[in-house]
């Protein structure tokens, strides 16, 4: 350890840790720090340190999953008001929405899989 005045994001850090590794040791952290898409090794560091881990979560699946309910939310509501006009409803409109329903299973089985 050393001290040293560093001053961040107006916070003072008087305190340097530093630390020897191995040149696959280094790959690992800066592979690591790419994968939680930062450059700073210093607010890394210390994010592993003080917590032991960080979590960088990926919603794409549950976007899509989103994504298909507003459609079906659309569809519901257009076949609402064609009822409300009419006073008719189609099977091909319940044939229509299932599959948005099935296809929203398929998203969400997919992504349970994929968690495990």
């Amino acid at each position: 350890m050393e001290n040293n005045t560093n001053t961040t994001n107006g916070r003072r850090r008087e305190i340097m840790l530093r630390l020897c590794v191995t040149e696959a040791e280094r790959d690992i952290i800066f592979e690591k720090m790419s994968q939680y898409n930062t450059n700073n090794f210093g607010a890394y560091a210390r994010k592993m340190l003080i917590d032991g881990y960080v979590i960088n979560v990926d919603l794409s699946e549950i976007k899509a999953v989103c994504a298909e309910m507003q459609k079906i939310g659309v569809n519901i509501n257009q076949i609402a008001r064609r009822v409300n006009t009419t006073s008719r409803i189609y099977e091909q409109d319940f044939i229509e929405i299932q599959g948005k329903v099935d296809e929203i299973w398929r998203l969400l089985r997919l992504s349970l899989l994929k968690a495990r």
